[in-house]
């Protein structure tokens, strides 16, 4: 299922996601720049596990720079599709969720919680020597965000069935629940590729642990308001 918008409108700006698409957009546009050298650059600053791992557990290395990988991370892509899949997700979701946090909250929350993934990914991975990169993660949180405080709003949802294509509208939650049931299905199933000495590309354990952050603390700020 491919979400193509929502009928929920927001009551403001959405200034923090807009700015946050931007400075994702800059940074991939940097990347392309580097030619050869991109590998290293990500190395350097996307998430390592084995990097947290080596500086936490047994002080090889400072941890100060594996840590600021953790957010430096979150604003790096490994691709085309990767970024535009990444910024369509906030773009649809992000306006409401930062509509109803606040333009200063919603930033630490999309910030935290994309740290957060980060360390879920790393502690589900610690000896991976291979560098994971996106927003994927703090994304995730805004997914699990607005699962919890819009379920009822009505997603416009591309359904490919080859050979036809559905648009349908559905809740919130049927669309962002069966997200997060096969982000963890395909997380469970990559703890097992790799005991059995696979590896893969996606952060899975990124995403289950960013939505559920983001689930949980907005349940938690609406208990409060």
């Amino acid at each position: 299922m491919i979400p193509l918008r929502d009928e929920n409108p927001s009551g403001s700006v959405p200034v923090v996601t807009r700015g946050l698409i931007a400075i994702n957009c800059a940074a991939f546009l940097y990347e392309l720049t580097l030619g050869r050298e991109l590998r290293t650059f990500v190395f350097e600053w996307g998430v390592v596990p084995l990097r947290l791992t080596l500086a936490l557990r047994f002080g090889e290395e400072p941890l100060p720079a594996p840590a600021l990988t953790l957010l430096t991370s979150m604003f790096l892509h490994g691709g085309w599709l990767h970024l535009i899949g990444n910024m369509w997700y906030l773009w649809i979701f992000g306006d409401n969720v930062e509509d109803r946090l606040g333009r200063i909250r919603y930033l630490f929350f999309y910030l935290a919680a994309g740290v957060t993934a980060g360390v879920i990914h790393s502690v589900a991975n610690s000896s991976s020597r291979v560098p994971t990169v996106g927003a994927s993660g703090a994304i995730a949180a805004v997914l699990g965000a607005y699962a919890v405080e819009f379920p009822r709003a009505r997603v416009i949802t591309l359904i490919p069935f080859f050979p036809f294509v559905q648009v349908v509208a559905l809740p919130a939650m049927i669309v962002l629940g069966l997200w997060f049931v096969f982000q963890f299905f395909s997380g469970a199933l990559s703890l097992a590729w790799a005991g059995a000495g696979g590896g893969g590309g996606i952060a899975w354990w990124a995403h289950i642990g960013g939505f559920l952050f983001g689930a949980i603390l907005m349940k938690a700020l609406a208990r409060r308001r």
